[in-house]
């Protein structure tokens, strides 16, 4: 034989706080764990892309999301100049196209590699 525990509201009365507490509880535990989970890490990335535009100076090597790789030749309010190549291709991008920062001027080569 099955037994079913009746709540309140299905045997006719009114549901009191005490038996709605616990469902309370759970949906403010999701809430918070989904705040820290998915909200947070999305400002701190977003934080750190927008000090990373910030940042860029004249001889910065960068890489686009594009794949395009190149040396900043010169930096305005929203827009970058990067030399692409041997010819010093110029193409003019908006910072937020810009993916990272592969070195940046004055810091010395990373020569051994990332394990």
């Amino acid at each position: 034989m099955f037994f079913y525990a009746l709540t309140a509201a299905q045997a006719g009365g009114t549901p009191n706080f005490l038996s709605l507490l616990p469902s309370i509880g759970i949906i403010l535990v999701l809430v918070v764990a989904g705040y820290f989970l998915l909200i947070r890490p999305q400002r701190k990335r977003e934080k750190e892309e927008t000090e990373m535009r910030s940042s860029l100076s004249v001889g910065d090597e960068i890489t686009t999301t594009g794949g395009i790789v190149g040396r900043i030749l010169s930096v305005s309010d929203d827009t970058v100049v990067i030399g692409t190549s041997g010819d010093c291709t110029k193409l003019r991008i908006v910072k937020g196209s810009i993916a990272r920062v592969d070195k940046k001027i004055g810091e010395p080569a990373n020569t051994e590699e990332k394990k």
